[in-house]
């Protein structure tokens, strides 16, 4: 609908591209056992999904403290708490400062100081453990390196500690078939706090000893010794985890078990996932996690379908690589069969290859692995059947909630009728799968006007109405967030209380607070000052300035950004946009500006509040305006003092048609810009638009093309930033602007920042009917110091705001 509420039709190409993109973001649905969510990435084939579950879980491990040095360094810190001025620290205040388990800190500070050791690992850990130095000692550095040497002892001892596993065998059956693999695999993930004894040897001579696995020829005396290695190695397991793991049945090298497949099982060309992660679960994670990573891998299963695909591929291999089932009396289980993962079917399975095996001469755990296979296979299909059918009411109910954040107000019981008739429709008349049918849904709600259109634009001609709450609460965060209403916003509304006027600016002063801002941010400064797509400059020669990298380019676009959102969400004065002395920076653009800021991670941004020194603060020098205002191999005035009067000013200066100066600065001549511009504006048309700008610009001729400080162009000249300002005054620099702006033209910004902001709310050009809510904004302005707060809500309250007119009175 356009300003007067006439129905605007998308043009056929255009809704063609509209549906390819709702269907793209489509392509981005997961189903899961509780409702649906987004991936990141297009999840439409089972690699997708596969990628999509396995990433999050192995991200999950990834994220958990298993550093032994950390915890050893924690319980030093958690000893010398009185020392280090904190005596009424607890173990859990020490896990929140050095992040890590306060569960399995608990248990290394008993193991280390509760119950001293004489003999076996344990005692020459606590020996290490008492070595510490105190902390009025050594530097921290030392106690580190002291922690890490206690990390390498645990780790070596453990890795020669690990409890062996070999292989099943049985007649017929190939040693990769994947009951024997899952057996070995439940055998490693059984032990990972167990020890081999076989691995400790009594005293000898031999010069290859390992002295850390000598035990005494006594029985009793090794009694205590075993006991001892049988404590180490519960505290500290093998591994806490498996998150890789190659082929497992070709033996058991160290390069075979890390290196693989993600998560997989360690089968040979099957896909399928063993989790191997009990010491993680059991020492580290508290239950709030247990549940969080018991979701993830239930996930895996219904979102991969990854036990189905398992036991095709079970039925693949052993008709071709293991040929184990080429029989006749199999032919019914082959993996091309859709029914072939029926319990009847894996039942019988299950059944004949057994006594195929036991007719064999298979036994024992051959036997035992090869019952446990099917039976928990069958399990875990049977479990995402049953999870998918038992979810989808869930996810139907979720779809409505979506369609109604989509629509941005309460669901009609029309609305929620037409959503489950489009979808029963699918499924039966089409014979469209639950997730087909599902996809398709949600592009229709992403095709609905309601979802499209902002419908308070439509008023009927000549009428005037208040918005509904639901209009106001989308007209409010479209404003202030440029995205949809959040849950307090809809829930006011549900309440009818949003359109009150105490209300609306409680509401403005929550969400300028809010990190959503950025979307202001980026929507109203970023085109307002016109720097919304710097992001993509390509204007800058990089051979002859290479230090603009694309690091570069993105902080010289991020530094407004983050200056206005400061602006916004600490409520300061907005004549901070000309005068303020500090900026941000991050560690490019700082070296970039010749600030010494410390050590900051590439990533991390820091406020510096003397950047006056630097020839910095406030947008005026900013790199990101200079440059882009700039041809790429020289400075241009004229561009940069247009800026000014146009996006900083208001003004509206029409160009002329002008000829071209020198694209390269270099190239001038014996003439300065300054001197080729004074010959231009002799011509009397040009002149008359000149004056009014290019002063203003020459005062930025101290900044090179992409905006760095310069005593002397490219050409070697000095450079001279003196200027003449328009009505007489005369300043130099970045300040000399400053003094100019500030005693001449502050009314000026301040009114177009009044007029620019309340076109952006309302979503379209000023009237002069407008005039009245500018002169109210400008008067809570002068009332309120220039704060940027008061500006808002003196919008948000307006009748402007608050109303739709039609076209007869000048619809919004």
């Amino acid at each position: 609908f356009d300003n007067s509420g006439e129905s605007l039709a998308m043009s056929p190409a255009l809704l063609q591209k509209y549906i390819e993109a709702a269907r793209k973001v489509a392509e981005h649905l997961v189903l899961t056992p509780d409702g649906f969510t987004f991936a990141p990435h297009p999840v439409v084939t089972d690699t997708d999904r596969d990628k999509y579950c396995v990433k999050r879980i192995v991200e999950f491990y990834q994220r958990q403290p298993t550093d032994y040095a950390d915890y050893f360094l924690a319980a030093w810190r958690y000893r010398h708490r009185a020392a280090l001025g904190r005596p009424n620290q607890t173990l859990v205040d020490v896990d929140a400062d050095d992040h890590v388990s306060a569960k399995y800190l608990a248990r290394v500070w008993s193991a280390l100081t509760e119950s001293p050791e004489t003999v076996g690992p344990m005692a020459k850990l606590q020996g290490m453990w008492r070595d510490l130095p105190a902390p009025e000692g050594p530097s921290a550095d030392v106690v580190r390196h002291g922690c890490e040497e206690m990390r390498d002892f645990v780790v070596a001892l453990r890795t020669k500690l690990e409890v062996p596993v070999t292989g099943l065998q049985a007649s017929g059956i190939h040693p990769g078939a994947q009951a024997f693999v899952l057996w070995k695999n439940r055998q490693y993930a059984s032990h990972r706090r167990h020890f081999n004894g076989d691995a400790l040897h009594v005293p000898t001579t031999d010069e290859d000893v390992d002295l850390d696995l000598v035990v005494p020829v006594d029985p009793a005396e090794r009694a205590e010794y075993e006991a001892s290695f049988a404590r180490f190695g519960d505290l500290f397991p093998d591994a806490f985890y498996i998150a890789e793991r190659g082929r497992d049945y070709v033996g058991k090298s160290k390069d075979e078990q890390e290196k693989g497949r993600l998560l997989s099982a360690g089968f040979h060309s099957m896909m399928g996932y063993f989790r191997d992660d009990g010491p993680l679960y059991d020492l580290i994670l508290d239950e709030r996690q247990q549940a969080e990573l018991d979701a993830l891998w239930r996930e895996l299963d219904f979102i991969t379908s990854a036990p189905m695909r398992q036991y095709s591929g079970f039925l693949w291999f052993e008709r071709t690589d293991s040929r184990y089932l080429r029989d006749a009396e199999f032919d019914f289980a082959r993996a091309e069969d859709k029914n072939a993962t029926s319990e009847t079917l894996i039942d019988r399975l299950a059944q004949q290859y057994l006594a195929k095996a036991v007719n064999g001469g298979a036994t024992g755990d051959a036997v035992t692995a090869i019952e446990a296979f099917f039976r928990d296979i069958n399990a875990q299909i049977r479990w995402v059947e049953q999870a998918r059918i038992a979810a989808e009411p869930r996810q139907l109910e979720q779809l409505a909630e979506f369609a109604q954040r989509a629509f941005r107000r309460p669901l009609s019981d029309g609305d929620r009728d037409d959503l489950l008739a489009f979808y029963r429709k699918l499924r039966i008349d089409e014979s469209l799968s639950h997730e087909e049918a599902f996809q398709d849904v949600l592009v229709s709600v992403l095709m609905s006007p309601h979802f499209c259109y902002r419908m308070d634009l439509a008023v009927a001609e000549g009428n005037r109405r208040p918005l509904t709450d639901y209009e106001l609460a989308s007209r409010l965060s479209y404003f202030l967030w440029s995205s949809q209403p959040d849950a307090e916003l809809l829930n006011l509304a549900a309440k009818g209380e949003l359109h009150h006027p105490e209300v609306l600016t409680a509401q403005a002063r929550r969400m300028l607070k809010d990190d959503r801002v950025r979307g202001l941010t980026l929507e109203f400064g970023g085109n307002w000052l016109d720097f919304r797509h710097f992001e993509s400059h390509n204007a800058v020669d990089r051979e002859r300035f290479p230090s603009f990298t694309n690091e570069l380019r993105q902080a010289m676009f991020e530094e407004p950004v983050r200056f206005f959102i400061d602006v916004v969400q600490q409520d300061r004065p907005v004549l901070d946009f000309l005068e303020a002395g500090h900026t941000f920076v991050n560690p490019v653009l700082a070296q970039h500006y010749g600030m010494d800021v410390g050590d900051l991670a590439a990533d991390q941004w820091t406020r510096v509040d003397r950047a006056a020194e630097h020839q910095r603060g406030g947008l005026l020098p900013m790199a990101v305006f200079l440059t882009q205002n700039a041809p790429g191999l020289r400075t241009s005035p004229v561009k940069r003092g247009y800026w000014v009067v146009r996006r900083l000013l208001g003004e509206r200066i029409p160009p002329p048609t002008v000829p071209e100066l020198p694209a390269d600065e270099a190239m001038l001549g014996d003439l300065t810009l300054r001197d080729v511009l004074a010959r231009h504006r002799e011509h009397q048309s040009c002149a008359v638009c000149h004056e009014r700008f290019d002063a203003l610009g020459l005062v930025f001729e101290g900044f090179g093309p992409i905006g760095e400080t310069r005593d002397k162009d490219l050409g070697g000249r000095p450079v001279d930033v003196q200027a003449t300002f328009p009505g007489g005054s005369a300043g130099s620099g970045l300040h000399g602007l400053r003094d100019y702006l500030r005693d001449h033209r502050q009314e000026d910004f301040l009114d177009n920042l009044c007029r620019k902001l309340l076109s952006y709310a309302l979503g379209r050009t000023l009237l002069p009917s407008d005039d009245e809510t500018v002169a109210t904004m400008r008067r809570q302005l002068a009332a309120n110091e220039n704060h940027l707060g008061g500006l808002v809500e003196a919008i948000v309250i307006s009748p402007q705001f608050v109303n739709k007119r039609g076209r007869v009175d000048a619809v919004e």
